[in-house]
Order: structure tokens, then sequence, then C-alpha cells
């Protein structure tokens, strides 16, 4: 028990002795880790203070900016501190706050002392100095914005100033020299009093750039308050704008005063001066419009057009005398003008104030339209060969197309009386229309003269022609036409031929056939409203009733009546076309006057083969028909749905149907 109770008693020690340990590192360990906070927080704070602090001066900086760009420079600076350099900040301090709301909780939950950042660093320090590096970014902001605004305004008052500065120098540009020359010393009444008038519109225009002056002052002004960089030269043009305006108020005096002084000594010739502007000025525009005439390009398409300018030439040619006569009467005047200049002494100025139209110019032009006649003469002469050629070429078109269009009238006549009539056998009709289409085909040489002349005639820019009333495109259309109605009329004698093998129809039948149709297209309603001579190959509705009527038909004007007419009508006009040709007449009478199987007729055959069933069987078909039938009935017969059917029933009756278009297959 002794050993056991040392044992117990150096083990127990032992145990305290970890436990104290463990205790003491954990404890150390702690602290440690709130020293290192501590450290980082000291360290992170100082930081931060000073990057505030280094932040501030600059944002407080309120150096002013020349120029609007280099103020946007200052504000994409304040950009890339907002957007770049800042947000690293504001994540420092929310760190630095978080640190430190750490480090203060694990001390107290360590029994700790709270932790006192060294003077200066505390949060509330940082969150003051914060508050004053935002209260300074604000008013950065401010300032720049409003600095921005401020040098816009001055840039826009810089250039408005220089723009409205170099259209008022622009605009005075030589006006001193023209103030002080001394041009009317050599002008006539006229021109000065021209010149005068010039002044007082300048005097007029003097006083309205007055406005801009006192604009460029105001403005000079504006921006010598607002401090602009460059004011010494702003107010240098100035004030060098506004001593020259002063001298042209004093130059524009005394100008008019000269002007007015030698206005009285030229009125002496001033009359002449006028009348001659006056009488030259409608002078000179009607040789200007004479000579756009003689100039002017002419359209004419017949004799008539060419005759009529022929004769408004001539009839101006007969004016030349008198207006010969107007120019030496307005040479006299200038004439006169020079012969007082000389006999008073008077230095005469180049040209009349009145008109810029010389006598030199009148007789130039003179001389130009007299050249113009012959010219314009021959041209004339040129279109009217021109027009009488053309007039040639009308009258060989017309001639020829006169010849064709009779016989392209008279042959479509030709033959719509031979598809009427009935003179031999439908052999001999078709040998004959055969020959007579060959006849019509010869003609062809006649048709491509006729081309060739129109040919001519949209060579030469023919457009009308008063000697035919036929044009080349009604001519090919009546030609392709007639070629058209030959060939069909020749296709309905075959077809008669085949209906009538086909059918076993005699040619008496035919004959009786055609006799009656001809009759019924003579003539409408029998002669009930009067005889209608058309021939037109077709019976209309009213024409075909009448036609069955004399064939024994009951379709009279009563219910049963119109309704097996209307069956009739579906027979023979399936397309609803409302007349009746030749062919479906003779395809409808063979087919009443002769046997021919029905769908009833098959139906009943079918029912043989079946021993009266109303069904049949692929083997009953197969062993009464040939294997190629019987495969193609079985093949399309649908099954049969009847109440007594049998696997594998076909339904011969609808089949049957189908065969006759009576139902669909």
């Amino acid at each position: 028990m002794t050993y056991v109770s040392c044992f117990y008693h150096a083990f127990s020690g032992a145990q305290k002795a970890e436990t104290a340990a463990n205790r003491i590192c954990k404890v150390l360990a702690v602290n440690q880790e709130n020293e290192q906070m501590m450290e980082d927080y000291e360290k992170l704070a100082s930081d931060l203070l000073e990057w505030i602090r280094r932040t501030i001066p600059w944002l407080e900086n309120r150096t002013q900016e020349k120029t609007v760009n280099d103020m946007q420079v200052k504000q994409e600076d304040f950009r890339d501190y907002r957007c770049v350099h800042k947000p690293p900040k504001v994540q420092e301090k929310c760190q630095l706050e978080i640190s430190f709301n750490t480090l203060q909780t694990k001390l107290r939950l360590s029994n700790r002392p709270a932790f006192m950042p060294s003077e200066g660093r505390m949060v509330s320090d940082i969150n003051k100095a914060w508050h004053n590096l935002e209260g300074a970014e604000k008013g950065y902001e401010e300032w720049i914005l409003s600095e921005i605004r401020r040098l816009e305004r001055l840039e826009h008052l810089a250039v408005k100033f220089h723009q409205k500065c170099a259209i008022h120098e622009s605009w005075t540009d030589g006006k001193e020299a023209m103030l002080t020359q001394k041009d009317y010393e050599t002008c006539t009444l006229s021109e000065v009093k021209a010149l005068l008038r010039k002044h007082e519109a300048f005097e007029s225009d003097l006083a309205a750039h007055q406005d801009r002056v006192e604009q460029i002052a105001a403005i000079a002004q504006e921006l010598n308050e607002l401090d602009y960089y460059d004011a010494a030269s702003v107010n240098a043009r100035c004030q060098k704008i506004c001593d020259q305006w002063d001298v042209l108020g004093a130059l524009t005096h005394k100008r008019k005063e000269s002007l007015e002084r030698t206005e009285k000594q030229l009125e002496s010739i001033d009359e002449l001066y006028l009348e001659y502007a006056k009488r030259a000025a409608p002078f000179n525009n009607w040789m200007e419009g004479a000579m756009e005439d003689l100039q002017d390009m002419f359209i004419v398409h017949n004799i008539e057009e060419i005759q009529g300018l022929i004769t408004a030439h001539e009839q101006f040619k007969s004016t030349l005398p008198e207006a010969n006569k107007e120019r030496e009467a307005i040479q006299s005047i200038q004439s006169e003008v020079q012969k007082i200049a000389q006999s008073n002494g008077i230095k005469l100025s180049s040209g009349n104030p009145y008109t810029s139209i010389t006598p030199e110019s009148i007789n130039s032009k003179w001389e130009q339209a007299m050249a113009m006649v012959p010219l314009r003469d021959n041209a004339l002469q040129e279109e009217l060969n021109k027009q009488n050629s053309n007039d040639t070429l009308r009258a060989t078109f017309a001639t020829q197309a006169n010849t064709v269009g009779a016989y392209i009238q008279a042959k479509m006549e030709e033959v719509g009386r031979i598809s009427i009539e009935m003179n031999g056998t439908l052999e001999d009709q078709l040998t004959n229309l055969k020959e007579y289409q060959k006849s019509i085909i010869s003609y062809t040489p006649e048709i491509n003269k006729l081309e060739g002349y129109h040919q001519h005639i949209q060579e030469a820019l023919i457009f009308d022609n008063q000697y035919t009333s036929y044009t080349m495109e009604h001519l090919r259309v009546g030609w392709e036409q007639l070629l058209t109605t030959i060939a069909r009329t020749i296709n309905e004698v075959e077809n008669q031929i085949l209906t009538r093998d086909a059918k076993g129809i005699s040619q008496e039948q035919l004959y009786e056939y055609r006799a009656s149709f001809n009759h019924f297209d003579k003539t409408l309603n029998g002669g009930e409203r009067g005889a209608r001579h058309d021939h037109s190959g077709a019976l209309q509705a009213e024409e075909f009733k009448a036609c069955l009527i004399s064939l024994g038909y009951d379709v009279e004007k009563d219910k049963q009546g119109e309704a097996e007419f209307n069956r009739i009508m579906g027979i023979v006009d399936p397309n609803g076309s409302g007349a009746v040709t030749f062919q479906a007449f003779i395809d409808f009478m063979s087919t009443e006057t002769t046997d021919r199987d029905t769908a009833d007729q098959v139906i009943a055959s079918f029912k043989i083969l079946a021993a009266d069933k109303n069904y049949i069987t692929a083997d009953e078909l197969r062993r009464e028909l040939p294997p190629d039938q019987a495969e193609y009935c079985i093949a399309r017969m649908a099954p049969y749905t009847g109440p007594d059917a049998v696997p594998g029933a076909l339904d011969y009756m609808s089949f049957s149907t189908a065969l006759y278009g009576e139902s669909d297959l």
C-alpha cells in the first residue's frame, strides 16, 4: 500500500504539472495572438492615417488651371482616386474596425484589459480623419465641376470674342482705304448717285456693326471679371477695334460730304445715260432672246410642225430691219454723251452707272445674231427634208399595212365561213383547209416586208402615221390570230373525223349535226327576239337550249326542264364558260345516239361474277378475269363493309362508280 500510495502521488503530481503547462501555453498563445492583432491594428491604422494625411492636401489644392482640358485631367485623376485608390482604403478602414472589434471581444472573453491604441490611432480618430477626407473629397469634386464650368464659360466667351473680332476685322478690312479713296472725281452723276446710295448703305451697315463692337467690349469685360488667363491679349485686341471704330466714323462723315459736293457737278449728262439704259436693256433682252431662239433645239414629228417653225423664222427675219434702226438709235445716245463730255471737258468713267450693257456688247451680240440666221435657215431646211423623208416612210408603211390588214381581215372572214360550211366529206374539208393554210403561210413574205418598213419607221423615230389606222402590233396580233384560227379549224375537223370513226357516225349525221348547229349559231332563241347573225362558232346557253328543244329534248322552262338542261350543260360545258363548241355538241349527240357503257352496266356485270352478292372476293376476280385486270381490280377496290361482309370482301360498286367519275377511286 505504501508503494501504491507513492505511485499515486507521483503520477498525480505529474498530471498537475502537465495541466499547468497546458494552461500556461494556452494563455500565452492567446496573449501572443492578441499582441499580434494589436501590432497589425497599429500598423494598419498608421498606414491609413498616413494615406489620409497625404491625400487631404491633394484634395484641398485649389490651384486654377488655364484650360478645360487641364481641369479634365484633374477630374480624371480624381476619378482614378475614387475608382482605383480609395476603394482599397475603404476596405482597409472596414478591416481595421473589424480587427479592433474582434480584438476587444477576445480580450474581454479572456479576461484581459481592453486594448487602447496609441494616441491618435483610435477608431474614432480614424473616423474623424476619414470624415475630413470625405469632406475634402466632396469639396474637391464640387470645385472641379465648378472650375470646369467656369473654364468652359471662359473658353466659350473667348471663342465668341475672337469670332466676333475676326468677323468685325474681316468686315473692316479695306474699309479705311475705301473711305479715303477719291473715286468720285472721275465718276458720272449716276455713278456718284450710286456711290451715295452705296455710302448710305454703308452707313446703315456701320450703324448695324455698332452692336457687334459693343458686344466685343462687353465680352472682354466679362473675361476680365472671370479672371481669364489671357486677358491682356483680349484687352489689346478690344482696344484696337474700338480705336479703329472711331477712325471709321470720322472717315465716313468726311466721304459723305465729298460725295454730296461732287453730285451737284455732274447732272448735265445724267438724263442721256438714263435714256440709254432704258432703251438698251430691252433691246439687249430682245437680242438674247433672239439668240436663244436661233440656237434652240427643235423636235418635230411631221411636216406641219416644221413648216410652222419655218413660218415663225421668216416672221422673225422680217423684224430685223426695224431692230437695226433701234440699235443705231441707242448708239447715237452714247455718241451724244461723248460729244457733250468733250465739249465741256468732263472726264467720263468707263461705263454707264445705270447698266452694264455697253455699245460694244450690243454690236457684238447683233453680229452674232446675224451670223446665226443663215445657220437656222439651213437647220430648218434639213429638218424639212428629213420630215419629207419620214412622210415617205409613213406612206410606204401605210400602203403595205392597209394591204396586209385587209388581207388578214378577209382571210379571217373566210376561215370563219369555212368553219361553218359543209362542203364535201370531212376528209375533203381537211384537205381544203390544209391547202388554205399553205396559201396563208405563203403570204409570210408580205408580213416580213411590212416588218422591214416598220423597222425603218422605228429607226427614224416616227411615232404616228396619219395614213393608216393599223399599227405593227395590231397586225402582228391579227396575223398570229389568223394562223391560230386556221390551225384550230383544222384540228376541229380532225377531231370530228376521230369522233365519227370512234362513234360510228355517218357522214349524213355529221351534216345534220352541223346544219342544226349552224342554224342556231345564226339566230338567238329561234328568232324569238329577232335574228342576230353572229356565226361565233359556239352556241350560247339560250341557243343551245333552242337546239335541244328542236331535237326533241324536254328542257322547257319548268323545274324539271331546267334541271335536265343544267345536267346537259354540265356535260357539254364542264368549265362553265356559257358556250358550247361544235366538238362538244358532236360528242354529246354521238353519246346520246350510240350504245355506251355505264356504271350501272359495269355493276350488273360484277354482280353476275359475284354470284349475285353485294361484294366480290379476290379469288373470284382471279378466276373470272385475266390476271393483269384481276390484279388491277384487287389493288384498287376498297374493302366491303356491309353487314354481310366476309373476310377479304371487296366493294365492286364504289369501284364501278369511280371508273365513270361518279365517286373517288
